[in-house]
């Protein structure tokens, strides 16, 4: 039966399949810190707290406002006509901007020592301070060879049923999981929503629906 995430021994299992110590890193960032590939890939050095094990992660969202042209009334994706002028909509006018976030992340002592060596190697990409000089396909490419190499199992959509590849992602998802399982109390809940940098704790709460065996406990308690 195909899996729905990675467990701690794959994931253990992706880093050492992983060839540079660049993608070891990378592998290591994205599952202990249970950050977005975008997040770990805008890290700079100037980020790193290393005397408080602490790091600074900062989500840029794109969010796109259509308005009428007419009068400038907010306007859906399927409008046709204005709802406030009436005007047929011809063409939206679209106002895009950028959302920063920013929070806070501890690291673990393993993790901390890996990116001093990185740094002392001179692995830092000199010209912007970035971390990794990488972009978002291809630390998806890394993700994928490693766990080729590694002979992890596709993993399916819990929500669509679709099976897909090992993907940045997914090390997000089994962060959180594992997270859940040793503590889905309301506090450990919200903990794990404030450090993913959830807006809404529904999205937080999949993680536990993905990881509880209570829905299989409660049936089997139905025939006992």
């Amino acid at each position: 039966m195909p899996k729905a995430y990675l467990e701690i021994q794959e994931i253990e299992r992706l880093e050492q399949a992983a060839q540079y110590l660049r993608d070891k890193l990378l592998i290591r960032l994205l599952f202990h810190l249970g950050c977005r590939v975008s997040e770990a890939l805008g890290i700079k050095t100037s980020d790193i707290d290393f005397k408080q094990s602490l790091v600074t992660i900062q989500h840029l969202k794109q969010r796109i406002k259509l308005s009428c042209p007419e009068c400038n009334a907010r306007l859906g994706k399927g409008h046709k006509f204005c709802p406030v002028c009436g005007e047929k909509v011809e063409k939206a006018v679209a106002d895009e901007k950028e959302h920063r976030k920013f929070r806070t992340l501890p690291m673990d002592e393993h993790t901390l020592k890996m990116l001093k060596e990185f740094i002392g190697r001179g692995g830092v990409n000199h010209k912007n301070k970035l971390i990794f000089g990488l972009t978002r396909h291809r630390a998806w490419q890394i993700i994928r060879d490693c766990a080729e190499r590694a002979q992890l199992p596709r993993l399916v959509n819990s929500e669509t049923g679709k099976e897909h590849n090992v993907s940045p992602h997914r090390l997000r998802d089994a962060f959180a999981v594992h997270a859940v399982k040793l503590d889905d109390s309301g506090d450990g809940i919200r903990l794990l929503q404030e450090h993913l940098g959830h807006q809404s704790i529904v999205t937080t709460m999949k993680y536990r629906k993905v990881s509880g065996e209570e829905q299989r406990e409660w049936y089997e308690k139905l025939w006992n």
